[in-house]
C-alpha cells in the first residue's frame, strides 16, 4: 500500500533531517520524506491513500524494551492491588473477592506494594485466613519477587518445616511462633505456583490479545516482552504471537524473551535469537541474577540500611550463574538478565566478561544501583542496559531508607549513563509500572511523582524531552540489533510512527504529557490504532 501521511510535526529522531511535514511509506517502508508540497507532487498519484495528521506531533513508533504484556492482559482478568492504599484496603479487596471463588479456584492477582501504605505493614498470615479462610491464594507483590500465600495454598503445597526450598529463596517465618507467616521471597514462590491450575490455550490467547490491544492503545509500536513463564513454555508463546500478531493483525511488533529453563525446548525446536520476521522475533535469553528493592532481595554490596544484617539474594552462585551463560553462549546468543543490585551486577559483568560477544547484545535490566566504575564497565558496543524510569517515582523516597542518601545517590543514574555513552533503552516492567510509555518518558524528565512539585530526587539524572525520548525509540532499537531498521524515521526504515495529541517538544511543562494522549500508532504505514 502507497500511503502519504501530510501536515504533521514529524520528529524524526535524526539529527541530519530532524523535522519534516511528510513521510510517503510504500510496503511496510519509507520511502521518502519532506514538506508537503514536494511529497504530494513526487508521490501523490491517484490509488496513494493520504492521511492528513492535522498539525499533530509525531515521534518515531515508541518501543517498550522490557515488559510482560501477556501478565498486562492475565492482570485484567485477575484480582488488581495496584491501587491499594492500606492494609486494611487489601485485606477488604480479598474478602471480596473470595465471595465469587468456586470449589477447586485459587484467588491469583498482584500489585500490592506495603511502601505506599501509612504503616507499611504487610498482613499476616492469620489475617489472609480470615478474609479467605477455604480457598487458596498466591499474590505477588508489584514487583514480583515477593508473594502473599494463606494456609490453604501451603496445605496445597505440602509444606512442613524441613521442606526444601530452592536455591535464592525463603519462606519467611514469624519470630516468635517460628512458622510461616504468609510471606514467600523469590524462588520459593515455585512451591505454591507449580500446583495452581493452568490457563487453556483460549483463555492465555484471549489474555495475550488484551493486552497487545492495550500496548498499541498507548502508542506502542514495539515491546520486548518476557512471557514463556506465563503462556506455557517458549514454542507455545511463539505459536500464540504468531497467531495475534502475523495472522490476525492485533498488537505491535514483538521481540520475545525467553527463559533460561525454555533454553533446551529452543534448541529442539531450532529456533535461536533473530527467529520469526520482522513481526514476531526470538530475542535473548532472561535469566535472574537477584531480586528486587522493594522486597530487600536485590544484591548489595553493602547491607541494606534498615535491615543491617541482609544483602539481600543471588539467584545463583557464581559457578552456576557461569555453567547457565555459558550454555546460551553455546547457542552464540546473548543474555537478558535481570540485575538490579551493585553486587548482582559485578558478578555479571565479572562472568560476561569471559566470554566472547555473541552477535547480538547482551541486556542488563535494571541496573538500578550503580556506582562510577561500574558505569564505566557498561560501557560496550556489546551491551545495552534496559532502564525503567518509572522506578524512580515509585521508589523515592522510600528507596534512601534502604540504601541511605549516598548509596541512593547512584540509584537510577540515567543521565550519568547516558553522558558515559552507555546504550541505553526505555521501557516500563509493565505490569510492574503502567504500560503507558509517555509515563516513564515523564519519569525520566522530572524524576518525581505526578502529584509532587519539587526538583526531583536526585536531580542531575534528570533527562531532557530529547533524550528520555531516544530510550524509547532508538534505544529500543539498539537493544535488539535493530537500529538500522526502527528507531528513527529514514528513508528505508521501517514506517512506525506515533502520533501524539500535543507536542512534547514544546510543552511549557513535562506535566502535560499526563493529559497527553495518542492518536494514531502506525506500524509499516498502515493505522493500526486512531483515538
Amino acid at each position: 500500500m502507497n500511503t502519504i501521511f501530510i501536515n504533521g510535526q514529524i520528529y524524526t529522531m535524526n539529527p541530519k533531517e530532524p523535522v519534516v511535514q511528510s513521510i510517503f511509506t510504500q510496503n511496510e517502508k519509507i520511502m521518502d520524506m519532506g514538506t508537503n508540497d514536494e511529497i504530494l507532487l513526487q508521490w501523490g498519484r491517484n490509488g496513494t491513500k493520504i492521511i492528513d495528521l492535522e498539525g499533530r506531533a509525531v515521534v518515531p513508533g515508541l518501543i517498550d524494551s522490557h515488559l510482560h504484556i501477556s501478565s498486562v492482559g492475565i492482570n485484567l482478568q485477575e484480582l488488581n492491588l495496584t491501587n491499594v492504599k492500606t492494609t486494611d484496603d487489601l485485606l477488604e479487596s480479598i474478602r471480596k473477592w473470595a465471595v465469587n471463588m468456586k470449589p477447586g479456584e485459587w484467588i491469583l492477582g498482584r500489585g500490592w506494594d506495603e511502601n505506599i501504605f501509612p504503616d507499611r505493614k504487610i498482613p499476616s498470615i492469620e489475617e489472609l485466613d480470615r478474609v479467605s479462610p477455604n480457598t487458596p491464594l498466591f499474590l505477588p507483590r508489584i514487583c514480583g519477587h515477593a508473594f502473599l500465600v494463606n494456609s490453604t495454598a501451603l496445605k496445597v503445597c505440602g509444606y512442613h518445616p524441613d521442606i526444601n526450598v530452592p536455591y535464592g529463596g525463603t519462606i519467611v517465618l514469624d519470630p516468635a511462633t517460628k512458622k510461616p507467616n504468609g510471606l514467600l521471597l523469590e524462588t520459593a514462590s515455585s512451591l505454591i505456583s507449580k500446583h495452581i491450575p493452568k490457563k487453556s490455550y483460549e483463555q492465555l490467547k484471549s489474555a495475550l490479545q488484551a493486552g497487545l490491544q492495550q500496548a498499541i492503545s498507548l502508542g506502542l509500536t514495539s515491546i520486548h516482552t518476557n512471557d514463556p513463564n506465563y503462556l506455557g513454555g517458549a514454542r507455545q508463546t511463539y505459536k500464540l504471537f504468531d497467531e495475534l500478531i502475523n495472522q490476525d493483525g492485533i498488537g505491535p511488533r514483538s521481540n520475545l524473551l525467553i527463559d533460561y529453563e525454555y533454553l533446551e525446548e529452543m534448541i529442539t525446536s531450532e529456533m535461536s535469537t533473530g527467529y520469526g520476521n520482522d513481526n514476531v522475533k526470538i530475542g535473548a535469553i532472561k535469566l535472574f541474577a537477584d531480586g528486587a528493592l522493594g522486597g530487600r532481595t536485590a544484591h548489595l554490596m553493602e547491607p541494606y540500611l534498615d535491615d543491617p544484617h541482609n544483602v539481600g539474594n543471588a539467584m545463583y552462585d557464581n559457578e552456576v550463574l557461569f555453567q547457565l551463560i555459558r550454555d546460551i553462549r553455546l547457542q552464540d546468543m546473548p543474555v537478558a538478565i535481570h540485575t538490579i543490585g551493585d553486587q548482582a551486577l559485578i558478578d555479571v559483568l565479572d562472568i560476561l566478561d569471559q566470554f566472547k560477544p555473541s552477535n547480538y547484545r547482551d541486556r542488563l535490566i535494571h541496573v538500578s544501583l550503580l556506582n562510577e566504575q561500574l558505569i564505566q564497565r557498561l560501557r560496550s558496543p556489546h551491551r545495552i542496559v534496559d532502564l525503567q524510569p518509572k522506578f524512580v517515582s515509585s521508589d523515592y523516597p522510600w528507596i534512601e531508607d534502604r540504601l541511605g542518601k549516598q548509596r541512593a545517590r547512584f540509584s537510577y543514574p540515567f543521565k550519568s549513563l547516558l553522558d558515559n555513552g552507555v546504550i541505553s533503552a526505555g521501557g516500563s516492567d509493565a505490569p510492574i509500572e503502567p504500560l503507558n510509555p509517555l509515563l516513564g518518558i515523564h519519569a525520566a524528565i522530572t524524576r518525581r511523582k505526578a502529584s509532587e512539585s519539587h526538583d526531583g530526587y536526585n536531580k542531575q539524572e534528570k533527562l531532557s524531552m530529547h533524550e528520555a525520548i531516544h530510550l524509547f525509540t532508538v534505544g529500543g532499537a539498539y537493544a535488539t540489533n535493530e537500529e538500522n531498521l526502527k528507531g528513527t524515521l529514514e528513508r528505508g526504515k521501517l514506517g512506525d510512527m506515533t502520533v501524539l495529541s500535543k507536542n512534547p517538544f514544546r510543552m511549557e511543562c513535562p506535566d502535560e504529557l499526563f493529559t497527553t494522549e495518542t492518536e494514531m500508532t502506525v506500524i509499516g504505514g498502515v493505522i493500526r490504532f486512531q483515538r
